[in-house]
């Protein structure tokens, strides 16, 4: 029993996972927000925020470019694009956190939000693809 319960959670994480990614690859400037994300937010997970302290304007960059280069049509919709303002507005304030050498809390606090706003978007994107 134990066995099918842990192939069914298997087959649904990679299910969710193939989508999240082919929805990522259309987009390119959130495919390359992603690939920094998860390079900095996954080590600030574990306590290590050298990444995202190193990269934090690189980071900020990149969000910028969500709204500044080409984003499919489909995906234009007003929350996609609301959530996506957000997730400048946040990066850019992480990005002056880091300036101001705010504790390493603000700073783990700010991406975990900013992880969770990535999170959401890919979630209505995969919705839109439907």
């Amino acid at each position: 029993m134990k066995v099918k319960i842990v192939s069914i959670i298997t087959f649904l994480f990679i299910a969710t996972s193939i989508s999240a990614q082919s929805t990522i690859d259309k987009w390119v400037a959130m495919k390359d927000f992603h690939v920094i994300l998860s390079q900095t937010f996954h080590p600030a997970e574990e306590g290590n925020l050298e990444p995202i302290k190193s990269r934090s304007e690189e980071f900020m960059n990149k969000a910028n470019d969500l709204l500044q280069l080409d984003i499919p049509e489909e995906f234009r919709t007003k929350e996609i694009l609301i959530l996506s303002e957000n997730l400048q507005i946040k990066s850019k304030t992480l990005h002056a956190l880091v300036l101001s050498i705010a504790p390493d809390e603000e700073i783990t606090k700010s991406i975990t939000e900013i992880h969770t706003i990535f999170h959401q978007i890919i979630g209505l994107c995969t919705e839109e693809k439907k």
